[in-house]
Order: C-alpha cells, then sequence, then structure tokens
C-alpha cells in the first residue's frame, strides 16, 4: 500500500506534485497448533479431532496422530493468531466433553 504525499511549490499558484512513498507491511505472525501426547486419550479419538477442527483426510489424520504418540508431539497445522487459539479452544473442548485428558497448545513459530 501506498501512501500519496502533497509537496507544495514555493508559488501559490505552482500546481502541487504528488509523490508515492511505500508502506511496508509485515504479514501476521503465524503460530502451530500442537497437540500433546497422554498415556489416556484413545488414538482413534485424537485422529477424529484432527479430522474434525484441522480438515485432514484420514490417512493424514492417522499419521499425525502416530507422530503424537511417537514423539509426544505433533503439529495439526499453521495458522494466524486468532485461528490458532480457535483451534485449540474447540480441540480442549471436545476433549474435556468426551471425558479425555488430551492437551494441546498454540506456539509462536
Amino acid at each position: 500500500m501506498s501512501i500519496p504525499r502533497k509537496i507544495s511549490g514555493s508559488d501559490p499558484g505552482s500546481a502541487a506534485v504528488v509523490e508515492r512513498q511505500e508502506q511496508k507491511l509485515k504479514p501476521p505472525p503465524l503460530y502451530q497448533v500442537v497437540m500433546l501426547n497422554d498415556d489416556f486419550t484413545p488414538m482413534e479419538f485424537v485422529v477424529f479431532v484432527i479430522q474434525e477442527f484441522f480438515r485432514k483426510d484420514r490417512e493424514t489424520a492417522t499419521q499425525i496422530m502416530l507422530k503424537v504418540h511417537q514423539h509426544g508431539r505433533a503439529v495439526c497445522g499453521v495458522y494466524a493468531k486468532d485461528v490458532a487459539a480457535t483451534k485449540v479452544e474447540q480441540v480442549m473442548s471436545a476433549a474435556r466433553q468426551a471425558g479425555h485428558p488430551l492437551q494441546c497448545v498454540m506456539e509462536a513459530i
């Protein structure tokens, strides 16, 4: 986006010159949504949550679930801050309603 800037001439009757000054905009910071392993949440529930809230197909959701299981954590997606916070809340709410201790967090990239 550019902001026009007016430069006036020394003579009141002279024409004004407009110069464009470039304004650099940074993209919003991104956050990764990370699911954490526990010893109690069923693997099938984790796959369901990944499919439901992160819109992954069954095969991809299963791969993410296995990474959570084997490595203790896995990234489910990368989003803007508000979207990431919403995803974390959706996962945590679904886990609480189902009676599972599944944990999900967001981390700045």
